[in-house]
């Protein structure tokens, strides 16, 4: 019997910052309101299902738009026997990504971020290229 085999290409539409800081989520996503004038409201967390790994468990902040959205999501999870788990293991250094999506086209992702840099608690934030990452479907939370 021939097999048939569905590929199914995901379109990552969004605009990936990360960022780097030691506060906790609710703190995050206050200081986020505060800089770039959105209303990120924590939702419930993101628990992707993987095969053959531990379950994780990712805080998530989201703000809907009319076109688009912004959202917040915290890169590391705990498991139950204590260890770190990532949302994008190769991003460790990453403690928290936002997601924003302008299909407007009128964002500048320059002034967000220059308004992120300019937050003390906010160590990093840099762009990230989506096509360049491993485990970039673990950002889908659709």
């Amino acid at each position: 019997m021939k097999k048939i085999k569905l590929f199914v290409e995901h379109q990552f539409d969004f605009e990936l910052l990360g960022l780097v800081s030691p506060v906790k989520d609710y703190k995050m996503a206050w200081l986020i309101n505060q800089a770039l004038g959105v209303k990120l409201i924590k939702i419930n967390d993101f628990e992707p299902e993987f095969l053959h790994q531990p379950q994780l468990k990712i805080s998530q902040f989201l703000e809907e738009k009319e076109h688009g959205f912004v959202q917040l999501m915290k890169n590391r999870s705990h498991s139950d026997d204590g260890n770190a788990l990532y949302l994008v293991p190769e991003l460790k250094m990453f403690d928290y990504f936002l997601l924003i999506q302008d299909q407007t086209f009128e964002l500048d992702i320059n002034v967000y971020i220059e308004r992120l840099s300019q937050i003390r608690y906010i160590q990093s934030a840099v762009k990230l290229d989506i096509n360049k990452l491993k485990s970039k479907e673990n950002l889908l939370t659709y």
